[in-house]
């Protein structure tokens, strides 16, 4: 492949499983700065701030900071800044959200309309959505607050297995509340625009690496991003059977993005 000036690499599932360095990953990240690439880290994790994920990729062997790192978080304080938001998230990620209010469960809008929130965010999913955490969040979208989802992604990967992530309940109150969710992290347009300006390249120069084929892959490739997919990580033949597109490219791994590009150790 020619022409290709940087590359979006996804974390979870490509570099990592449970923040654990896959077989490959640190060097072949190495050979890609070396071959004078680009590189930026796009994430839709949304448990750990951009200064955490550096820290557990450093500890996993990756020579990466903050400044390598987008986040849908974010992205998304930048995209809603000066909005009064209910955040449904499990993690915290409040530092990345600098520049929007965080409403408490003090404020959650149970007296009316007058202190409804304008957004309610929804990040990952895990204990925090509980019965009462998504019902809170339904009233919130019937009294007019606006649905912001930092992703839809159905399921993640673990060293335990797929575990259900927050597109099932993102599904569930667009249907209840009858309302349609904005995304702000992969694979909106805007997310990806965001990581070019970061290595300031354009599109055609892009490469975008990624273990879903539909948030990672076919949404960069909407935006005329190359698209490689990895066997790794939340990857499943019969999820690539079932896509809405064809990746451009299929690798077993991220190990074999360098020789795709034409590098060498």
């Amino acid at each position: 492949m020619r022409g290709v000036r940087g590359v979006l690499v996804d974390i979870d599932g490509v570099l990592t499983v449970s923040w654990r360095a896959l077989p490959g990953a640190v060097e072949a990240l190495r050979v890609l700065r070396d071959g004078g690439l680009g590189v930026v880290l796009v994430t839709n994790t949304t448990s750990r701030t951009r200064a955490s994920v550096a820290a557990a990729l450093a500890e996993a062997g990756f020579a990466v900071d903050a400044d390598d790192i987008l986040t849908a978080p974010a992205a998304t304080a930048a995209h809603l800044a000066g909005a009064r938001c209910a955040l449904l998230n499990s993690g915290d990620i409040e530092e990345d959200l600098a520049g929007i209010t965080l409403v408490g469960e003090d404020d959650r809008g149970d007296g009316g309309d007058g202190d409804t929130p304008d957004v309610v965010l929804v990040g990952g999913a895990g204990p925090e959505f509980s019965y009462a955490a998504v019902n809170r969040a339904f009233r919130h979208l019937r009294r007019g607050a606006r649905l912001v989802a930092l992703h839809r992604n159905l399921t993640w990967r673990t060293d335990a297995g797929l575990q259900l992530d927050a597109g099932a309940y993102i599904a569930g109150l667009e249907a209840a509340a009858g309302t349609e969710a904005e995304v702000t992290g992969k694979p909106s347009a805007a997310f990806f625009r965001a990581a070019l300006d970061r290595l300031g390249v354009a599109a055609a120069e892009a490469v975008m690496v990624g273990d879903d084929v539909e948030s990672d892959v076919l949404g960069a490739q909407r935006l005329g991003i190359t698209g490689v997919l990895v066997r790794t990580g939340k990857f499943q033949p019969d999820t690539l059977d079932r896509a809405s597109g064809t990746p451009d490219r299929v690798v077993d791994s991220f190990a074999d993005v360098p020789a795709l590009l034409g590098l060498t150790p």
